[in-house]
């Protein structure tokens, strides 16, 4: 909480310990995703560690921490011990913001904010943000055994990938990018829940997901069922669930839906080492 540590680090430790008494009490129900309390990196560090031997099953970090994003230098330290525990790492957009240097104040990034819902779109174009800048950064290349779940079909990340990629062998003084080491690295280490408005509705599985299906190469495999529930109400997850059931079933054969509605899932969750 931005001047507020103290408030901060209380109130994921003590969500994560109520996380974790669950998954101990229903160890066949539940399973949960840890908080860090970023931006303070000290005491995200401990949390890594308090959480991992609780038995988390990975870690959920938003894509900005008061105008900070993921992959800024200032949380190398926590992906790097990420990376030695060989641990997912689900992301999650929030509002974007600026950051003001010497100062915990931040200033909205959202010019639509009193007009339009942040989650509308806001939260698609925080989520490429953050994916872009963990891979401009060096964050993907400096941690190969980080496995991340990026919400909403990638969001806004689809139609930038070739533009962000190609722009960094244009435009000199940056990380220069390779296209097959990114689509290697998208193949190896990322997967992408389909919470949200993936389809258009109809026949033939038409909408955001055909497009990075199709257009990028993401395999069934790479893909994981989400719902956004509790925020998204359930009359809405049902009707989610009815579009994707159709639009699935126009993009893959039944033994790769399987594998998109729980196999996948199943087979990233067994990989947490104990």
């Amino acid at each position: 909480m931005s001047g507020n540590d103290a408030l901060g680090v209380s109130l994921t430790r003590e969500c994560n310990a109520y996380a974790a008494n669950l998954k101990s009490k229903y160890p066949d129900r539940f399973g949960y995703w840890a908080a860090l309390p970023l931006p303070n990196v000290d005491a995200a560090l401990e949390e890594v560690e308090r959480s991992w031997s609780d038995g988390a099953d990975g870690f959920g970090l938003m894509t900005n921490y008061h105008g900070m994003y993921l992959g800024d230098a200032a949380f190398d330290r926590v992906f790097q011990r990420l990376n030695e525990l060989r641990a997912t790492v689900f992301i999650h957009p929030t509002a974007p913001c600026i950051a003001h240097a010497n100062s915990t104040r931040t200033t909205p990034a959202s010019p639509f904010g009193s007009q339009y819902p942040i989650p509308i779109f806001e939260f698609l174009f925080d989520t490429a943000r953050a994916v872009i800048n963990l891979f401009t950064s060096g964050t993907v290349d400096r941690c190969p055994d980080i496995r991340f779940v990026i919400p909403h079909a990638g969001g806004a990340l689809p139609p930038l990938m070739t533009r962000f990629v190609q722009f960094s062998n244009v435009v000199p003084g940056g990380r220069v990018l390779d296209a097959s080491t990114v689509k290697k690295q998208l193949d190896t280490q990322f997967y992408f829940d389909l919470a949200g408005f993936v389809f258009d509705g109809g026949e033939g599985g038409n909408g955001q997901l055909k497009a990075f299906v199709e257009g990028f190469g993401i395999g069934h495999e790479r893909l994981v069922y989400g719902s956004d529930f509790p925020f998204t109400q359930t009359r809405f997850v049902e009707g989610f669930a009815e579009r994707m059931k159709v639009g699935l079933e126009a993009l893959f054969d039944e033994g790769e839906r399987e594998k998109v509605y729980h196999g996948n899932a199943e087979k990233l969750l067994a990989k947490r080492k104990y």
